[in-house]
Protein backbone atom coordinates (compact mmCIF):
# COMPACT_ATOMS: atom_id res chain seq x y z
CA UNK A 1 0.00 0.00 0.00
CA UNK A 2 2.79 2.56 0.74
CA UNK A 3 4.18 2.09 -2.78
CA UNK A 4 0.83 2.94 -4.30
CA UNK A 5 0.65 6.11 -2.23
CA UNK A 6 4.23 7.03 -3.23
CA UNK A 7 3.48 6.32 -6.89
CA UNK A 8 0.42 8.49 -6.63
CA UNK A 9 2.43 11.33 -5.17
CA UNK A 10 5.04 10.99 -7.94
CA UNK A 11 2.30 11.05 -10.54
CA UNK A 12 0.82 14.14 -8.88
CA UNK A 13 4.17 15.92 -8.92
CA UNK A 14 4.83 14.90 -12.55
CA UNK A 15 1.38 16.15 -13.54
CA UNK A 16 1.76 19.36 -11.50
CA UNK A 17 5.08 20.30 -13.20
CA UNK A 18 4.05 19.00 -16.61
CA UNK A 19 6.86 16.45 -16.99
CA UNK A 20 6.57 14.39 -20.15
CA UNK A 21 8.97 11.43 -20.05
CA UNK A 22 9.57 11.12 -23.80
CA UNK A 23 10.40 14.82 -24.06
CA UNK A 24 12.59 14.62 -20.96
CA UNK A 25 14.63 11.71 -22.38
CA UNK A 26 14.89 13.47 -25.77
CA UNK A 27 16.25 16.61 -24.06
CA UNK A 28 18.76 14.53 -22.07
CA UNK A 29 19.98 12.89 -25.31
CA UNK A 30 20.19 16.25 -27.12
CA UNK A 31 22.07 17.77 -24.19
CA UNK A 32 24.51 14.83 -24.20
CA UNK A 33 25.10 15.12 -27.97
CA UNK A 34 25.63 18.92 -27.80
CA UNK A 35 27.95 18.54 -24.80
CA UNK A 36 29.99 15.84 -26.58
CA UNK A 37 30.32 17.96 -29.75
CA UNK A 38 31.32 21.07 -27.79
CA UNK A 39 33.81 19.12 -25.72
CA UNK A 40 35.48 17.64 -28.79
CA UNK A 41 35.42 20.58 -31.20
CA UNK A 42 35.29 23.68 -28.98
CA UNK A 43 36.61 23.07 -25.47
CA UNK A 44 39.41 20.69 -26.49
CA UNK A 45 41.15 23.02 -28.98
CA UNK A 46 40.70 26.03 -26.72
CA UNK A 47 42.23 24.22 -23.75
CA UNK A 48 45.04 22.96 -25.99
CA UNK A 49 45.76 26.50 -27.21
CA UNK A 50 45.78 27.82 -23.63
CA UNK A 51 48.22 25.08 -22.60
CA UNK A 52 50.52 25.98 -25.53
CA UNK A 53 50.47 29.63 -24.51
CA UNK A 54 51.23 28.72 -20.91
CA UNK A 55 54.16 26.62 -22.09
CA UNK A 56 55.50 29.41 -24.31
CA UNK A 57 55.29 31.86 -21.42
CA UNK A 58 57.12 29.42 -19.15
CA UNK A 59 59.79 28.95 -21.83
CA UNK A 60 60.15 32.71 -22.19
CA UNK A 61 60.56 33.14 -18.44
CA UNK A 62 63.19 30.38 -18.38
CA UNK A 63 65.09 32.12 -21.19
CA UNK A 64 64.94 35.44 -19.37
CA UNK A 65 66.36 33.77 -16.26
CA UNK A 66 69.15 32.28 -18.39
CA UNK A 67 69.87 35.69 -19.91
CA UNK A 68 70.08 37.25 -16.44
CA UNK A 69 72.37 34.43 -15.29
CA UNK A 70 74.57 34.86 -18.38
CA UNK A 71 74.75 38.62 -17.81
CA UNK A 72 75.78 38.12 -14.19
CA UNK A 73 78.38 35.57 -15.26
CA UNK A 74 79.77 37.93 -17.89
CA UNK A 75 79.99 40.71 -15.31
CA UNK A 76 81.80 38.36 -12.95
CA UNK A 77 84.23 37.39 -15.72
CA UNK A 78 84.88 41.04 -16.53
CA UNK A 79 85.56 41.74 -12.84
CA UNK A 80 87.96 38.78 -12.69
CA UNK A 81 89.84 40.16 -15.71
CA UNK A 82 90.04 43.58 -14.08
CA UNK A 83 91.31 42.05 -10.84
CA UNK A 84 93.93 40.07 -12.73
CA UNK A 85 95.03 43.15 -14.67
CA UNK A 86 95.31 45.16 -11.45
CA UNK A 87 97.22 42.32 -9.78
CA UNK A 88 99.59 42.20 -12.74
CA UNK A 89 99.97 45.96 -12.62
CA UNK A 90 100.70 45.81 -8.88
CA UNK A 91 103.25 43.04 -9.49
CA UNK A 92 104.88 45.13 -12.20
CA UNK A 93 105.02 48.14 -9.87
CA UNK A 94 106.62 46.05 -7.14
CA UNK A 95 109.21 44.68 -9.58
CA UNK A 96 109.92 48.17 -10.88
CA UNK A 97 110.37 49.46 -7.32
CA UNK A 98 112.77 46.64 -6.46
CA UNK A 99 114.80 47.24 -9.61
CA UNK A 100 114.82 50.98 -8.98
CA UNK A 101 116.28 50.53 -5.49
CA UNK A 102 119.27 48.64 -6.95
CA UNK A 103 120.14 51.32 -9.49
CA UNK A 104 121.53 54.82 -8.94
CA UNK A 105 119.31 57.78 -8.05
CA UNK A 106 119.08 58.87 -11.64
CA UNK A 107 118.08 55.37 -12.76
CA UNK A 108 115.56 55.21 -9.94
CA UNK A 109 113.70 58.20 -11.36
CA UNK A 110 113.66 56.60 -14.82
CA UNK A 111 112.33 53.30 -13.36
CA UNK A 112 109.54 55.09 -11.49
CA UNK A 113 108.60 56.94 -14.65
CA UNK A 114 108.64 53.67 -16.58
CA UNK A 115 106.51 51.95 -13.93
CA UNK A 116 103.94 54.75 -14.08
CA UNK A 117 103.79 54.40 -17.84
CA UNK A 118 103.31 50.64 -17.53
CA UNK A 119 100.55 51.15 -14.98
CA UNK A 120 98.81 53.63 -17.24
CA UNK A 121 99.10 51.27 -20.19
CA UNK A 122 97.88 48.32 -18.11
CA UNK A 123 94.90 50.34 -16.92
CA UNK A 124 94.18 51.51 -20.44
CA UNK A 125 94.41 47.91 -21.67
CA UNK A 126 92.16 46.74 -18.84
CA UNK A 127 89.70 49.56 -19.58
CA UNK A 128 89.76 48.78 -23.29
CA UNK A 129 89.23 45.08 -22.60
CA UNK A 130 86.36 45.88 -20.23
CA UNK A 131 84.76 48.15 -22.82
CA UNK A 132 85.11 45.44 -25.47
CA UNK A 133 83.56 42.85 -23.14
CA UNK A 134 80.71 45.19 -22.21
CA UNK A 135 80.10 45.99 -25.89
CA UNK A 136 80.06 42.31 -26.74
CA UNK A 137 77.80 41.62 -23.74
CA UNK A 138 75.38 44.38 -24.81
CA UNK A 139 75.17 43.03 -28.36
CA UNK A 140 74.63 39.48 -27.15
CA UNK A 141 72.13 40.58 -24.50
CA UNK A 142 70.25 42.66 -27.10
CA UNK A 143 70.15 39.70 -29.47
CA UNK A 144 68.87 37.42 -26.68
CA UNK A 145 66.22 39.97 -25.67
CA UNK A 146 65.13 40.35 -29.32
CA UNK A 147 64.96 36.60 -29.70
CA UNK A 148 63.06 36.17 -26.44
CA UNK A 149 60.70 39.04 -27.35
CA UNK A 150 59.94 37.56 -30.75
CA UNK A 151 59.31 34.16 -29.22
CA UNK A 152 57.14 35.43 -26.38
CA UNK A 153 55.09 37.70 -28.63
CA UNK A 154 55.07 35.24 -31.53
CA UNK A 155 55.88 38.15 -33.87
CA UNK A 156 58.78 38.18 -36.29
CA UNK A 157 60.65 41.37 -35.48
CA UNK A 158 61.81 43.56 -38.34
CA UNK A 159 65.19 45.30 -38.39
CA UNK A 160 63.79 48.53 -36.91
CA UNK A 161 62.20 46.64 -34.00
CA UNK A 162 65.41 44.71 -33.33
CA UNK A 163 67.50 47.89 -33.46
CA UNK A 164 65.12 49.69 -31.10
CA UNK A 165 65.08 46.78 -28.62
CA UNK A 166 68.89 46.49 -28.78
CA UNK A 167 69.28 50.22 -28.07
CA UNK A 168 66.80 50.15 -25.18
CA UNK A 169 68.47 47.07 -23.72
CA UNK A 170 71.95 48.58 -24.08
CA UNK A 171 70.75 51.76 -22.35
CA UNK A 172 69.26 49.77 -19.47
CA UNK A 173 72.37 47.58 -19.12
CA UNK A 174 74.62 50.69 -19.10
CA UNK A 175 72.50 52.40 -16.44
Amino acid sequence: MPTIIAAGKVDAIVEKFGLAWPKFFAQVIIFWVVFTILKKYAFGPILGMLEQRRQRIADGEAKLEKIAKDAAEAKQNAQALLDKAEADAARLVKEADEAAKAIQERRQQEAVSSANTIIAKAREAAQLEQEQLMSQLKREFGRMVSDATSRVTGKVLNTDDQTRINQETAAQVSA
